[in-house]
C-alpha cells in the first residue's frame, strides 16, 4: 500500500497558520468543501474533535494523525499539513506538533482506515523521513517526498 495513492497534491499544505487543535482541524478540513462539495466540513470537524475527546491523536515527536469516519464518504481522504512554528495539540509528549496527517474514511471501511493509519505511523517513525518532511522548502518538494511513500 502506498499513501501516495490516497493523497492529492492540492491537499498538501506546507504552511499551516493555526495555533491550536480545533483551528488546525478546521484549517485542514476547510479545503475539502471545495474539492468534495457533498462533504459536510462542519460535521467532519465535529467527528475529529469528538475523536480527540477519546484521546489525543498527537502521538509525539511533533506528529499528529487526526482521524475519523463519516457516513457519506465513498473513499478515504488524506490531508497533509506542516506547521513551521508547531501547534499545541495536547500530544502525548506535551510538545507542539508540526506534522499532520489527517485521515477521513467512510464509515463502512474500517479495515482500510486502520491500514492507512498504520502506514502513516510506519512512515513517520523514520527519523530521516520526518527530517526531510520538515525541511522540504516548497510545496512541490513536499509533494515529491510524499507522492511515492
Amino acid at each position: 500500500m502506498k499513501l501516495g495513492d490516497y493523497l492529492e497534491k492540492e491537499l498538501v499544505f506546507p504552511s499551516l497558520t493555526s495555533e491550536n487543535k480545533s483551528e488546525v482541524l478546521k484549517e485542514l478540513v476547510a479545503p475539502l468543501g471545495k474539492k468534495y462539495p457533498e462533504l459536510d466540513t462542519d460535521q467532519a470537524v465535529r467527528v475529529l474533535l469528538d475523536r480527540e475527546k477519546l484521546g489525543t491523536t498527537g502521538i509525539g515527536d511533533g506528529i499528529a494523525i487526526p482521524h475519523g469516519k463519516l457516513e457519506n464518504l465513498d473513499k478515504v481522504i488524506l490531508v497533509v499539513g506542516r506547521s513551521s512554528s508547531g501547534i499545541e495539540f495536547e500530544a502525548l509528549d506535551n510538545k507542539p506538533c508540526s506534522i499532520f496527517f489527517l485521515v477521513l474514511a467512510p464509515e463502512q471501511v474500517a479495515g482500510m482506515h486502520l491500514r492507512i493509519l498504520a502506514q502513516v505511523s510506519r512512515i513517520l517513525k523514520d527519523e530521516a523521513f520526518r527530517s526531510a518532511f520538515l525541511q522540504a522548502d516548497t510545496h512541490d518538494a513536499l509533494w515529491e517526498l510524499l507522492k511515492d511513500v
